[in-house]
């Protein structure tokens, strides 16, 4: 084992956001998307799939008579949404929010039986099968998102009661899980217990919870094959027959020991899950060998199997990768939670070791398809992302079956909405990471930042025009002079910035690292860095081997991937191709979708009214030339797509 030398996020209290951008979307999600998700978990919401798990809760408690109804994991809904909550009352206090969130805590902890177990499926409609079928019925699953909600709502409040409940739960599993003779040598089939192990190990200094992560991520794997043992003990019931979660062993990745797993397999939200708990626990044990494997498991995942959104998992079948530079974007199953995971993995991998490459994938997840997944009222969601869009087709192709042209108002499988609204409550932390004298400015995120730096209060603003202007201002509040590092992060998408600091510019090349420019220096109050990023609009390609971007072109300005809808350009979006001249036009409409930049690009497209005369009824000719017209594409944010109606949509278009 080594000392690794980590970073740290800031706790959430001591981050302001004050962004003329994402301060909107903090507001909704305390105002419209956690008030929403709350009648969604009520079932109050005409039209919506009902949820239950509110209701699974209380009869679990034994406060309301029924039957148990949902998912599986119906459990992790609540606790989501719990955490959510917790990260808003830690950024501003809400007296009737935190006593909501009070009252569901006491039922939650009625519901927790006298041994620590907690889980309403098993307690309602299975009570002899708790841990049989730890391949398909997510008690490990829904235990961690109950210990991430507890650590949370802990940190926000002070307030004990469901801290102690998560760590009863944890004590729980502790018992039953382990090398001992009478422990169950397994693990889970859903990754999440490792990573809420690790915060509850934070939070408490248990290191029991922290040997417990370890132990579940190096048993993954070995043989014998745990999910096939323990499928024979049940005598071969299943849950979910049409996926084979026992035999197919690259889906919940126990095809290999963790430290032996170099690329990517199965289930996408597993995948950087089971990441975000090894680089955890690498960081906590200085665990090198666990952190190599996590470096090759990054390295595959964003050079061979992401799209240009931050998008992972292309195939609907299993929810999963395929293999290398398979990227089709009208199937692509993109799930927003696989998103969100990426940006945990990138998160704790920035930690360890601050290289921009990570706070990019970070930030492209971010702005494209977490953003993507939620309507700009709140009240709609995305569970998948796919980058092209044929409505007609979804409504006839059972290949498409999982993609949906609009947002949904929720969902029986409702693990996104409350994943993005935990996120995006939650987004404080991930703007900075201070590592001693060193404060590392990881996203440009307009905020009000506290913190002690060799034992002097200091407050950094940080004032910035993205994404749509590649400005960005820090000031610093200093009550005496104070030394310590600013470090910038370069992004991948700008080729010149320029630095200046008290109106001096500074030559970046001597200063930079890793893509971070380091500046150390005596800070005085009030001392001003000018950090400007010049935003051109980019035709992105991809690699030579994706066959679904070959010959075609993205468009990327600053963080943002656009996109084209019919709304703007007419049907038939494949028969547009772009001219070769690299012009694009930027124009700011307010009105529009909350205010946004389009791109004008010059394009030509197939002349309409000379199809159907010349083709007739030929499917395939040989001699019948294209007629062109010369027109003006339009582009808008890819995260802004599907709020105009049901339409098609494409990223990725032909070039001449």
């Amino acid at each position: 084992m080594a000392n690794l030398s980590i970073s740290r996020p800031l706790p959430l209290r001591n981050v302001l956001i004050t962004d003329d951008f994402w301060s909107a979307y903090i507001r909704l999600v305390r105002n419209v998307v956690v008030p929403y998700q709350w009648e969604a978990l009520n079932d109050q919401i005409e039209g919506a799939e009902p949820s239950h798990a509110m209701r699974n809760f209380k009869i679990s408690a034994g406060l309301e008579q029924g039957e148990f109804y949902g998912m599986v994991f119906q459990d992790s809904d609540v606790a989501k949404w719990l955490e959510a909550v917790s990260y808003l009352l830690e950024t501003g206090y809400d007296a009737e929010l935190e006593q909501l969130a009070d009252e569901v805590i006491a039922i939650i902890a009625k519901a927790q039986h006298a041994d620590g177990y907690l889980n309403t499926y098993f307690t309602l409609k299975e009570p002899n099968g708790r841990w049989t079928n730890l391949a398909e019925c997510h008690e490990l699953y829904c235990a961690g998102h109950l210990i991430e909600a507890a650590v949370a709502y802990y940190r926000a409040t002070g307030k004990r009661l469901i801290l102690d409940v998560a760590c009863k739960l944890a004590d729980c599993i502790d018992q039953v899980f382990g090398p001992g003779d009478t422990q169950i040598h397994g693990y889970d089939g859903h990754q999440e217990i490792e990573l809420a192990l690790v915060k509850l190990y934070q939070t408490t200094t248990n290191e029991r919870y922290l040997r417990l992560s370890q132990y579940f991520l190096d048993e993954r794997g070995k043989e014998p094959r745990f999910f096939e043992e323990e499928f024979h003990r049940r005598n071969g019931q299943t849950h979910f027959p049409s996926l084979d979660m026992v035999f197919d062993y690259t889906y919940n990745q126990s095809h290999l020991p963790v430290r032996q797993q170099h690329t990517a397999e199965g289930h996408a939200v597993r995948v950087v899950y089971m990441c975000s708990g090894m680089a955890d626990v690498a960081a906590e044990s200085g665990d090198l060998e666990l952190l190599e494997a996590c470096r090759k498991l990054w390295t595959n995942i964003v050079s061979k199997r992401m799209y240009i959104t931050g998008a992972i998992g292309s195939m609907a079948h299993g929810e999963a990768f395929t293999l290398d530079y398979d990227l089709p974007n009208d199937t692509a199953y993109a799930e927003t939670c696989a998103s969100i995971g990426l940006i945990f993995f990138a998160q704790r991998m920035l930690q360890i070791e601050a290289k921009s490459e990570y706070a990019d994938m970070m930030e492209r997840a971010l702005y494209n398809t977490v953003l993507s997944g939620m309507s700009q009222d709140g009240k709609r969601f995305f569970y998948v992302n796919p980058l092209e869009v044929w409505p007609d087709a979804i409504r006839k192709n059972h290949q498409l079956n999982h993609v949906k042209p609009v947002r949904q108002g929720w969902f029986g499988c409702a693990c996104c909405p409350p994943n993005i609204a935990r996120l995006l409550a939650s987004l404080g932390q991930y703007i900075y990471t201070c590592q001693g004298d060193i404060v590392y400015a990881n996203l440009y995120i307009g905020s009000e930042m506290t913190l002690d730096v060799t034992g002097q209060s200091i407050i950094i603003h940080q004032h910035s025009e993205l994404p749509w202007k590649g400005n960005v201002r820090f000031t610093i509040e200093v009550s005496a002079k104070t030394s310590f590092t600013l470090a910038l992060r370069i992004p991948n998408w700008c080729t010149e910035p320029s630095l200046t600091v008290q109106g001096s510019p500074v030559q970046l090349a001597e200063n930079v690292r890793d893509g971070y420019v380091y500046l150390t220096r005596e800070w005085n109050d009030k001392d001003e860095v000018e950090w400007v990023l010049p935003m051109e609009v980019r035709r992105m390609k991809g690699h030579p081997h994706v066959r679904d971007t070959f010959g075609k072109v993205a468009l990327q300005c600053g963080p943002l991937i656009y996109c084209m809808e019919e709304a703007d350009n007419g049907a038939g979006l494949h028969q547009i191709v772009l001219e070769d001249e690299d012009e694009h036009q930027k124009h700011f409409e307010q009105a529009l979708l909350g205010g946004i930049q389009t791109l004008s690009v010059a394009a030509k497209r197939i002349r309409s009214e000379d199809l159907g005369h010349k083709w007739g009824e030929q499917l395939y000719s040989a001699n019948i030339p294209h007629e062109w017209e010369p027109m003006t594409a339009q582009f808008i944010p890819y995260y802004a797509w599907a709020n105009r109606g049901q339409g098609e949509m494409s990223v990725w278009i032909k070039e001449k």
